[in-house]
């Protein structure tokens, strides 16, 4: 019965896979030129990690034909469980597979069940989460509910980023290999062809971070002072058209740009229509005098 069984999520477990790498490879293919899916495939086959129980998930344990064996445990904050006939196993830090040899291993061992065949559902992710901070519609603690939960995952988990406000550049900071880890991730080249691998892995305890989107400000002869988000490769002629323009009385040759230098000092710019904008410059659009 066991190898007919263990045969069996043997089947189910490679169907499965087969099933994500077809997936995984059908998108790229559609969004990336012709060298893409090959890239994408090999991806695919790449071996990725079980997730691993941590402090606070909830497991349902079953074993086969002992419906009196049959619980719910949550994983305490020393990592165990208690489980009839065996007392308090350590599973934290071990995968559902290698839990489920822990307890039929001390099942068999401990001459209660002849052939053990146990069961572990992983019902509630408690152990492993991010958090997601700064401009996001919904920040918060978030699980991992799976090893490999990518940081667009996660985004759209807690709403995604805020579109009036939200930066481009999202930074994730954590640890990897026991060394302290900081990422700056260009957001919108996660899903350019190029730059897909760039979607970040997450793991235990990272923090997501979104800033807010670069801004200038505009006053003066505008039909609409105030400050606008600086989108990529802004020029002041498309932050003034952001603003409504100018007004009536407004001169092009009356533009400057207050910009505050590295050194915190700041310095008057006379730029032209296509000079580029910075965060926190601020344009000033005189009146004409003629």
């Amino acid at each position: 019965m066991n190898v007919i069984r263990q045969a069996s999520l043997g089947r189910l477990a490679g169907a499965f896979a087969l099933a994500v790498a077809f997936a995984a490879g059908g998108t790229a293919a559609v969004a990336a030129p012709a060298p893409a899916p090959a890239a994408a495939s090999g991806n695919a086959t790449a071996p990725v990690p079980d997730y691993r129980l941590g402090v606070g998930d909830v497991l349902h344990i079953l074993v086969y034909q002992n419906p009196d064996l049959t619980l719910d445990a949550r994983v305490s904050d020393s990592g165990y469980v208690s489980f009839p006939l065996l007392g308090a196993l350590k599973v934290g830090g071990l995968t559902v597979s290698e839990t489920e040899a822990l307890i039929a291993n001390g099942l068999k061992k401990g001459d209660f069940v002849k052939s053990p065949q146990v069961t572990v559902v992983l019902m509630q992710v408690r152990g492993s989460q991010v958090s997601v901070l700064g401009q996001i519609n919904r920040p918060g603690r978030y699980p991992l509910e799976q090893a490999q939960t990518r940081l667009s995952d996660v985004l759209a988990q807690a709403g995604g980023i805020t579109t009036a406000t939200g930066s481009d550049i999202v930074v994730v900071t954590g640890t990897r290999s026991g060394k302290p880890m900081r990422i700056e991730i260009d957001l919108p080249r996660v899903f350019a062809a190029q730059d897909a691998q760039t979607d970040l892995l997450l793991q235990n305890n990272d923090v997501v971070w979104v800033d807010r989107a670069p801004l200038v400000y505009i006053y003066g002869e505008v039909q609409r002072p105030g400050a606008e988000r600086i989108e990529r490769g802004m020029t002041v002629m498309q932050a003034l058209a952001s603003g409504g323009g100018l007004t009536q009385r407004g001169t092009e040759r009356g533009i400057t740009i207050h910009r505050r230098t590295d050194s915190g000092k700041v310095e008057e710019l006379k730029p032209t229509m296509d000079s580029f904008v910075r965060d926190g410059d601020v344009i000033y659009v005189r009146e004409s005098l003629f």
